[in-house]
């Protein structure tokens, strides 16, 4: 599916507003109707990974979480040693038709 309202500027980044009046635009769906489908795909997605879940879009990617060992670190603004805890942090692999495009 192509945004055909969505033209690339060199320096302007695609955020949310943009992309619902672009999906509003390709779908004949109201700019509110696009805001509610995507805040709920968002909801959804993060309840998932927050449960330690898998979403896969085939051909877009899979949105997965993954840990993140603890490790050695420094204050940037004291130069002291921290030790930075273990965590869980999201992470999005692209699928095969999201790379090809991306080339």
């Amino acid at each position: 599916m192509s945004f055909p309202s969505l033209t690339h500027k060199q320096g302007v980044d695609l955020n949310k507003a943009v992309l619902v009046k672009a999906i509003s635009s390709s779908t004949g769906t109201t700019q509110r109707a696009c805001e509610a489908m995507l805040n709920a795909f968002m909801d959804e997605v993060m309840k998932e990974i927050g449960k330690g879940g898998k979403v896969s879009l085939v051909g877009f990617g899979s949105f997965t979480s993954m840990k993140r060992k603890a490790r050695p670190g420094r204050n940037p603004s004291t130069g002291a040693k921290i030790k930075i805890p273990a965590k869980k942090v999201p992470k999005f692999s692209p699928g095969k038709e999201f790379r090809s495009k991306t080339k």
